[in-house]
């Protein structure tokens, strides 16, 4: 069985990790190595069995922890090549891999794929995990539109960790001046609840089990509007799964993926 942790996702910091026959990939480690730690041992996860942490951008709140923890875990940190550009002077020996678009790398039981996504950021990617069982995960957050490439990359997953960054109205009636609005509305920005629920009604399928909305906005967003948006597109495509909310401040319990 393979089973899904989201430790946290917000703009304070993200990680994921995905844990199948003994062995754990992280997804991002977007909080210091000790909160990442703390938010692991509170939900039954042991770190010692971490084989890699795959970032998918620079940015602090997707790989403030990274480098320390891989060092202290002796595990690579799995990026596209541009995002190493921009860790590498602070990655202290840690070792590292590179995923390439269109490429994987194996780590333990799990095949990464990546591709690329619209940010601003060097180099950002999408992550599509699999397990040796076949169970196939998607992580894909700070993406300001879903792609052709994303949707090919992300099809056919038994579980989907997406986006719902901004509710559209309250993004407009909310604190951010018209220029930092328009940043995170933009191509280059984040997904809004709606453009997350198009999405997420492309890529159901009967095998699709669980789907986490990630990265809320806390100005922008609430979990009740992007449940209210996303859980009739996803109930239009037949999705017989479960939808769950991550939360910034607290890990989810562990979810089992069957499938």
């Amino acid at each position: 069985m393979t089973t899904l942790f989201v430790l946290g996702s917000g703009s304070r910091g993200n990680c994921v990790a995905i844990s199948h026959d003994g062995a754990t990939l992280l997804v991002d480690a977007g909080f210091s190595a000790r909160e990442i730690e703390r938010r692991a041992a509170a939900v039954g996860l042991g770190l010692q069995s971490v084989v890699g942490i795959a970032v998918t951008h620079e940015h602090k709140d997707h790989s403030a922890g990274a480098a320390r923890l891989a060092r202290r875990l002796g595990a690579p940190v799995v990026t596209s090549p541009g995002t190493w550009d921009r860790l590498r002077h602070r990655a202290g020996g840690a070792q590292h891999r590179l995923v390439s678009l269109g490429g994987q790398v194996e780590l333990g039981p799990f095949s990464i794929a990546a591709c690329p996504t619209w940010h601003d950021a060097s180099e950002p990617v999408a992550f599509a995990v699999r397990a040796t069982d076949g169970t196939g995960i998607g992580v894909a957050y700070d993406l300001g539109k879903a792609t052709a490439g994303l949707r090919y990359l992300l099809k056919d997953m038994n579980a989907l960790v997406l986006e719902a960054n901004h509710d559209e109205v309250r993004l407009r009636l909310g604190p951010y001046p018209p220029s930092v609005q328009h940043r995170i509305a933009g191509s280059g920005g984040h997904l809004s609840n709606r453009a997350a629920a198009e999405l997420l009604g492309q890529l159901s399928h009967p095998g699709l089990r669980l789907v986490v909305l990630a990265h809320l906005s806390e100005s922008c967003n609430t979990a009740a509007d992007a449940r209210a948006t996303v859980e009739p597109a996803l109930s239009r495509a037949g999705f017989a799964g479960t939808l769950h909310v991550a939360e910034q401040a607290a890990p989810l319990p562990p979810l089992p993926i069957w499938g």
